[in-house]
């Protein structure tokens, strides 16, 4: 079944509006109150309660810097042993990629441990509590359940639910994982302090769809096996719909999902059609207009066959 592939101008035009309206909320705080802490740490929806072990001192140092209302980077510091007990579940998946210091999650099932070079994701739900050995330091990547679950429909076309039961271990010294942690450092860095990234929300949101992307391909989860069959491979007349539709609307902001939906296909047979078919003469123009997340996703492609000229 394919997803709604009606594009229409006024949509592009709202689309172009959001994004270059974007809202970038930075905030910092610092201290040595655990109750402080506790109101930093919690939203609305899932309350969340510190105290310090054996009533020691404790301190903080928390950055957090969301972008639009579904993803937020932070790099936290603390000090001490800290207890957090999280009293309702969150509806946030989250990425732990610890810098220095050690950390203890209260999985479902069993303990589960962050320490430098191994980062730790943490889905909806899935820990009631931590405890925090300082000095600690992490950088931290927040991505609400629905956008990732809403990434998934696009790659496979059809509606996903429920977890994606992540393995809750990442490498971060080497391949998908250290490519990970450079990806939310950039983030971070970019964003915090009137950062450049903060004048490019382009950008910014590419990164973010770009960690997303590294999760679901390479971290193993319940899709996995999946993801690493061959796309179906589209007919010539898609991948023409797809340029044909970047050209359309080369000056406004449009991501991925945009273009495989114009295409009348998924994101990977999107993806798969890009390196089948001959296209890279038609890259210098995108890479002319600032075409970054394109040109990512036709990168080394097989020059098996040419695009036809009709539909």
């Amino acid at each position: 079944m394919s997803i709604n592939s009606q594009i229409h101008n006024d949509g592009s035009l709202a689309r172009q509006m959001a994004v270059q309206s974007m809202l970038f909320r930075e905030t910092a705080h610092s201290g040595t109150d655990p109750d402080e802490l506790s109101e930093i740490l919690s939203t609305p929806t899932s309350p969340i309660k510190v105290a310090a072990e054996g009533n020691m001192p404790i301190a903080y140092h928390c950055n957090f810097v969301s972008v639009g209302e579904e993803v937020t980077v932070a790099d936290c510091t603390y000090e001490g042993t800290i207890l957090i007990r999280r009293e309702a579940p969150s509806n946030r998946m989250i990425v732990f990629l610890p810098m220095a210091g050690n950390a203890c999650f209260e999985g479902m099932r069993e303990q589960i441990y962050s320490v430098p070079a191994r980062g730790t994701i943490l889905e909806a739900g899935r820990a009631a509590g931590a405890r925090l050995f300082g000095p600690r330091r992490h950088f931290g990547l927040f991505v609400d359940q629905a956008k990732i679950t809403s990434h998934l429909t696009h790659m496979f076309e059809r509606t996903i639910s429920g977890d994606v039961d992540f393995h809750p271990h990442i490498d971060l010294t080497t391949g998908p994982g250290l490519v990970l942690q450079q990806l939310v450092s950039s983030l971070h860095g970019g964003l915090s302090g009137n950062g450049p990234l903060q004048r490019s929300p382009l950008a910014a949101t590419s990164l973010c769809d770009a960690a997303i992307y590294l999760l679901l391909e390479t971290c193993p989860n319940r899709y996995s096996n999946e993801l690493a069959l061959p796309a179906p491979a589209p007919a010539p007349r898609h991948v023409k719909w797809a340029i044909d539709f970047m050209q359309e609307h080369v000056a406004e902001p449009i991501s991925l999902n945009d273009i495989a939906m114009a295409a009348k296909v998924s994101v990977r047979t999107l993806q798969q059609g890009f390196r089948q078919f001959r296209v890279r003469p038609r890259w210098p123009t995108c890479m002319n207009f600032g075409w970054l997340p394109p040109i990512a996703i036709c990168s080394n492609p097989t020059p098996s066959k040419a695009l036809p000229t009709s539909r």
